[in-house]
């Protein structure tokens, strides 16, 4: 019989840090779970992917992946090892093998959020505090909005021209939070992209960071899938 799951490992997602799960952590911990956000470098999938595993091979127990964004690609691709007993995709990419994150996308007009991305000279894709203030964290206070922005995780462009070689969701069972105010990533292709993976789906009120917005509703399901898991 397997082990009860014990652990959630958190991954951010791109213009973003470990801080942003800081709502979710106390509530997942309240619920008797040993809740880990990591730090990714997003400077490629392989990388993401390395920091990731060393998260997993640290936890207690079998553990709950839970991948925002971009970090639904990361989860996509380590998730189908026995010590993971399930997935949770919040707002998130989730490619199937073969695909990269930029594949998943093309069927989609540009969102408001993507299309105001600026690079640097090493190729690395940032908001500007205006543009992550009205895409990205739209439904939070303008003191949080600035905070998000000195923190950001500026990301290379490499990592969304990543293609996955395995897709975990295939295999083990996953859950999906489609944000249905999201400027970063169309609504459409989170409900699409859920459908496809045939997650058990759960629709928040919320722009693109609904663990910060609607932790509750996240919790919800983390927990959900960690007592099914």
């Amino acid at each position: 019989m397997a082990s009860a799951v014990t652990s959630v490992i958190l991954v951010h997602g791109a213009f973003a840090d470990g801080s942003s799960w800081n709502r979710v952590i106390p509530l997942l911990q309240a619920q008797g779970l040993d809740a880990v956000a990591v730090q990714n470098p997003l400077t490629s999938l392989e990388e993401d992917v390395a920091h990731v595993q060393r998260a997993i091979d640290r936890a207690k127990g079998r553990v709950v992946l839970v991948g925002h964004s971009w970090g639904g690609a990361v989860i996509t691709q380590l998730g189908d090892q026995d010590k993971v007993a399930a997935l949770v995709y919040v707002a998130a990419f989730a490619p199937a093998a073969g695909q990269s994150p930029n594949d998943t996308l093309k069927p989609y007009p540009p969102s408001p959020g993507l299309s105001s991305v600026s690079a640097d000279r090493a190729g690395f894709l940032f908001l500007t505090p205006d543009s992550l203030a009205k895409t990205f964290a739209q439904d939070l206070p303008a003191s949080e909005a600035a905070l998000l922005a000195a923190v950001q995780g500026p990301v290379a462009a490499v990592c969304f021209r990543g293609k996955v070689t395995a897709a975990a969701w295939q295999a083990k069972p996953s859950w999906y939070v489609v944000a249905s105010e999201d400027r970063m990533l169309p609504p459409a292709f989170l409900r699409d992209t859920a459908a496809r993976i045939g997650a058990r789906t759960v629709e928040v009120e919320a722009g693109h960071l609904p663990h910060l917005s609607r932790p509750e509703a996240v919790v919800a399901v983390i927990v959900e899938a960690a007592h099914a898991g």
